[in-house]
């Protein structure tokens, strides 16, 4: 099995200049207990860590609540999302390893973090940053901050902040929706939700969209 070191270099955008740690990278256990070697279970460790951060450092950066954060770097460095950017670079197909089947969905997720890894050590966190916003769909999962846009909206127009307030809660106790009303410079929206922090987002939304048309 050849490695093709230029082709892949060429799909994510970075040249190694220890090309061996490139090739570690993609060296699969099966691979290096069949071959020998050293394979990239100990890259796949340090990348773990080193996309925690990153994530977390840029999820920061674009603002949100402490448990938007969480949920969407959850969701963001599990297997899913790892294994879709490797398989949107064309990089499974240069994974080393040996046996008849292929590595899995697994392997190929693993992928993402043992290359990380490597372009961490190999140049530095900022390219390692870089290859994560370029493969991670930071914008796409980032849910919308309706409350934190109406407070900017207030805050450019000089006026006084926003005002919730529950005006109803109905449903069994293991499945209630909340109603809210937010209030600002004279104008009154309502939004509902199954917990007040949903309720209060949809009552912002629509409060923004009025005192945007004039309403």
């Amino acid at each position: 099995m050849k490695f093709d070191a230029s082709a892949v270099q060429e799909k994510i955008g970075y040249v190694f200049r220890d090309q061996a740690l490139l090739k570690r990278c993609f060296t699969h256990s099966s691979y290096s207990n069949a071959f020998g070697g050293e394979n990239n279970e100990r890259l796949e460790f340090l990348g773990d860590a080193v996309l925690g951060y990153i994530v977390a450092d840029e999820l920061y950066r674009l603002g949100g609540s402490e448990g938007e954060m969480t949920r969407l770097r959850i969701r963001l460095v599990s297997q899913k999302p790892l294994e879709k950017a490797v398989r949107a670079m064309g990089l499974e197909e240069y994974l080393l390893f040996s046996g008849e089947n292929n590595v899995g969905d697994k392997g190929v997720s693993s992928l993402f973090e043992a290359l990380l890894a490597g372009i961490c050590l190999d140049g530095g966190m900022e390219e390692a940053r870089r290859f994560v916003r370029a493969h991670l769909p930071f914008a796409q999962d980032k849910e919308p901050n309706y409350k934190g846009e109406l407070q900017e909206y207030l805050q450019k127009m000089h006026l006084a902040l926003a005002a919730y307030e529950v005006v109803a809660q109905e449903g069994e106790d293991h499945a209630p929706r909340f109603t809210v009303r937010a209030t600002a410079a004279g104008t009154a929206a309502f939004g509902t939700g199954k917990n007040v922090r949903d309720a209060e987002k949809a009552a912002a939304k629509e409060l923004l969209a009025r005192l945007k048309k004039g309403e």
